[in-house]
């Protein structure tokens, strides 16, 4: 297998376009089988993509691509001039996703670095048969066209004045009659006439054939000189060679006999051929381009590597404007002048800040609207009826959150689907509707996103996830001291399953821990909620953005740290009467009728020269999955924009997250601050 360079403009520019197109059919394919019919807008838009497909495939050589999606294309040319074709032809649906699924894989291995060499033999040659049905006539022999006509006829008999060459494509070249097509648009602006045999290259794709075995004919008249022409054909792209027929007659004798002809016969009036898109212009569009309207949109597509400079190097200028703002050699100096323009640069450097990261947030719509086709494909193998009600798809979130999101939403919505909604036969027996439903949702609520997985199956049962984690050994006290939360967590356990039968989609005790741990990658904390009888929901709680945060540089010790905002409610020096401990010892405040526990960060790091006293230090309350608690620090130093620096790799083994600690950043004076993971101290302490 051969290998390519995805770093190729061309390349990602088609594998981009062709990801995106893909995704576009699917959901037309999906809203077209739920309401069992294909619109008229439905057909010329899969007939568009599919043609799109064939030709930016085509251009780039890949062959099994274009062949499936040329194949494709045929049955929608069919459709769109007869619908009445589809009636009780359910196969096409299945057909259009397999193509689909075909092409999906051969991208992956584009942008593996692999040639796409799929066998696409069997699937081609279904595709046949179905438009052989759709059309009432047996499949053509794949030779047929080629042998069909041995001789060109005579275009005209008054081409005696034109000069005639005959054209041959690079063997193996693909596609030979929209290349043909191109090679005519590019001699236009040199040709006052121009003529052409096969004649139909614009919409008959078998005329490829034609063109292999017996060349491209082209005869014209050109504006300046014949060699321009001849430049023009030498030059064109995946063009071999031409050979020159005839230079036709001479210029004086072509006037005079033009002249003679105009008096004795009508003026025939000329129609230009519509000039569709070029395969080239196709795949060289934006998104913007790809939606129907005529209205122009101001859209550009940028490489994610570029956004990811750019983001490094705005967290670069947040850090050395805190540390020209906080530098030591200010300390003691009246400075209103550069205090005023100090301000000035932390407001544009936020603003800043806040501009760039926008520019990576994106809906995560596009997440979820690829699990339709799960679920589609489930409810078939199942023997379910299911449907995904999608809501909030137009929140956003950094891009890097979302592609890490695509594998763990996959993972729970198989769960859901499997898990969780019962059969047919199960759903009536329990007095539910047959249709089952699994809702994908989002809601942003400032700080973070809120991600939904919900649904209306079966619910989990904690006695038997308790029963399965002793079995499995995995009980750490006693079963009374679980609370309802600890026990659903289970199932997010390395080789926790519930299913006693391995199938396709679950049963090997992975994937739950796997959604788990990737969550977590990205700040991301995920709960379980569940009553028997009535569903599941799970809910992932993840911040808009990783690079740069609102953080409260905190003194503990000598040590200073950096707490998110968004995890802090308030903070307060502690009266001696709000203080209580437990039966436990465990030391206690209480705020408003409410008891909290308190955590000393001093203990934790074990960190030295720290404030001991409770009502000498500075109390702080966090909150995160639902759970509060009061942190202990010496005092509060401020607040600050902190660009936030995974650990070095070095530190991998020791599990820093599990003590509470996401990452680092540098502060203005140059020295370095870890930052607090909040849920994970809450959850630990």
């Amino acid at each position: 297998m051969g290998t390519l360079d995805t770093k190729d403009s061309m390349l990602d520019m088609f594998i981009f376009e062709t990801s995106t197109l893909l995704d576009q059919l699917d959901e037309i394919m999906i809203e077209a089988e739920k309401d069992k019919a294909f619109t008229t807008d439905n057909v010329n838009e899969i007939f568009r993509i599919m043609h799109t497909i064939k030709g930016s495939a085509g251009m780039m050589s890949f062959d099994c691509i274009a062949t499936v999606a040329h194949k494709i294309e045929d049955l929608f040319f069919v459709i769109r001039e007869d619908h009445s074709k589809l009636e009780g032809n359910d196969e096409i649906f299945d057909l259009v996703f397999k193509g689909s699924d075909f092409i999906k894989l051969q991208i992956e291995e584009i942008q593996n670095g692999n040639e796409p060499d799929g066998d696409s033999e069997q699937l081609v040659n279904e595709l046949m048969e179905c438009h052989a049905k759709l059309t009432g006539k047996a499949p053509a022999p794949k030779k047929e066209v080629a042998e069909k006509k041995t001789t060109e006829p005579a275009l005209n008999k008054d081409d005696d004045g034109l000069v005639s060459v005959r054209v041959f494509f690079e063997d193996g070249c693909l596609m030979e009659n929209l290349r043909a097509f191109m090679l005519i648009t590019s001699l236009k602006e040199y040709c006052e006439e121009i003529k052409y045999y096969p004649e139909d290259i614009e919409t008959n794709s078998e005329s490829s054939a034609e063109i292999v075995e017996n060349g491209f004919l082209v005869k014209f008249k050109s504006f300046t000189t014949d060699k321009d022409v001849f430049d023009v054909i030498q030059s064109a792209l995946n063009v071999k060679n031409f050979e020159i027929i005839n230079e036709g007659k001479k210029e004086e004798e072509h006037k005079e006999e033009q002249k003679k002809e105009e008096k004795q016969k009508p003026v025939e009036v000329k129609k230009e051929p519509v000039k569709p898109k070029t395969p080239a212009e196709q795949a060289n569009n934006t998104i913007s381009q790809l939606k129907s309207g005529s209205v122009k949109q101001n859209l550009i597509n940028v490489n994610l590597t570029k956004l990811d400079q750019l983001m490094e190097i705005v967290g670069e200028v947040v850090i050395t404007e805190s540390m020209v703002s906080a530098s030591p050699d200010l300390e003691g100096l009246q400075l209103d002048d550069f205090n005023k323009s100090a301000r000035q640069l932390r407001k544009l450097t936020s603003e800043l800040r806040d501009l760039v990261m926008n520019l990576r947030m994106v809906p995560v719509s596009g997440v979820f609207n690829k699990m339709h086709r799960l679920v589609r494909d489930m409810s078939k193998d199942l023997g379910k009826d299911v449907e995904l009600v999608i809501e909030g798809g137009e929140t956003e979130l950094d891009k890097t959150i979302i592609d890490a999101l695509s594998d763990p939403l996959m993972h729970l919505v198989r769960n859901s689907m499997d898990h969780g909604i019962e059969t047919i036969e199960e759903r009536a027996a329990a007095g539910k509707p047959e249709k089952g439903t699994v809702i994908l949702s989002a809601e942003n609520t400032g700080g973070e996103v809120i991600i939904t997985i919900h649904d209306n199956g079966k619910g989990m049962d904690p006695q038997k996830l308790m029963a399965k984690a002793r079995e499995n050994g995995l009980l750490t006290k006693d079963e009374q001291d679980y609370t309802e939360r600890e026990i659903l967590n289970f199932v997010m356990m390395a080789g926790f399953s519930t299913k006693e039968k391995v199938t396709e989609y679950s049963g090997r005790g992975v994937g739950m821990d796997v959604v788990k741990k990737n969550i977590e990658k990205v700040g991301g904390i995920i709960n379980i909620e569940s009553k028997v009888g009535e569903g599941t929901s799970f809910i992932i709680k993840i911040p808009l953005t990783l690079a740069i945060v609102m953080g409260m540089k905190i003194k503990v010790g000598d040590s200073v740290y950096t707490l998110p905002i968004n995890s802090m409610k308030e903070s307060f020096k502690a009266d001696k009467g709000q203080l209580i401990n437990d039966t436990n010892g465990t030391e206690m405040i209480m705020i408003r009728g409410e008891c909290y526990p308190i955590i000393r960060l001093q203990n934790i790091y074990n960190v030295e020269n720290a404030v001991t006293d409770l009502q000498e230090g500075i109390l702080i309350l966090v909150e995160a999955d639902d759970k509060r608690a009061c942190l202990f620090t010496d005092r509060l130093i401020g607040q600050q924009q902190v660009v936030v620096k995974s650990m070095p790799n070095y530190f991998s083994s020791y599990n820093l997250k599990d003590i509470g600690i996401s990452g680092c950043t540098i502060l203005g004076d140059g020295s370095i601050s870890l930052v607090l993971d909040v849920p994970s101290i809450l959850n630990a302490y």
